[in-house]
């Protein structure tokens, strides 16, 4: 792992789906009004941010708030951060599947039809361990569970304790190493919206 390496994962922002809770995966969604307004408060963030290398998921939801940020022409389509393929659940909210399997859990069970959760990790890991190679700033823009997969794969953590991360549309994430051990791979920022910025927390 080289200390000098820095992941800024930035979550796509607002769709119709996500608002409303139902899962996507394939589905190449749109951002909501809302959602390209979340995507270009994060220009000024970013723009602070040399980055080496760009990387989009090529979902378009991806893509567009990587464009509206104003680092689409630097980006590179990266397949592997696409989102976690949810198979014959796609569109479907967490309670309908519940109502047709009691008890399933997307960490544990995985889709049918879709990725089981190390299928997701093996995503994660190729990715990290191409990314481990490089040096500097590297964007990621890329979704919501399967960010949550990438971090817990980033801290070594099975792909199932990326159910204790939560992620939102439009949120900036920072993982890297611990300063005193070059190492020990740290979650610097967690989850951050562009208000969060402007308040000054």
């Amino acid at each position: 792992m080289v200390s000098s390496l820095r992941l800024y994962l930035i979550r796509h922002g607002e769709t119709v789906w996500s608002l409303s809770g139902r899962h996507t995966g394939l589905t190449d969604l749109p951002l909501t009004p809302h959602g390209e307004q979340m995507a270009q408060a994060l220009t000024p963030l970013l723009k602070q941010v040399s980055f080496s290398r760009v990387l989009s998921s090529p979902r378009l939801r991806a893509r567009a708030t990587c464009s509206l940020a104003e680092l689409g022409t630097d980006a590179e389509i990266e397949p592997d951060l696409a989102e976690w393929d949810y198979g014959d659940y796609e569109s479907l909210r967490t309670p309908e599947i519940l109502n047709k399997r009691p008890g399933w859990d997307i960490w544990q069970d995985g889709c049918p039809g879709g990725e089981a959760p190390a299928d997701v990790a093996d995503r994660a890991d190729r990715l990290l361990h191409r990314l481990r190679k490089e040096r500097g700033n590297v964007a990621l823009f890329s979704h919501g569970q399967f960010g949550r997969v990438l971090a817990a794969r980033w801290l070594l953590l099975p792909p199932r304790e990326g159910r204790h991360f939560a992620l939102d549309p439009a949120s900036l994430s920072i993982l890297g190493t611990d300063a005193d051990h070059a190492l020990r791979p740290v979650i610097s920022l967690w989850n951050a919206s562009s208000s969060f910025f402007r308040s000054g927390a």
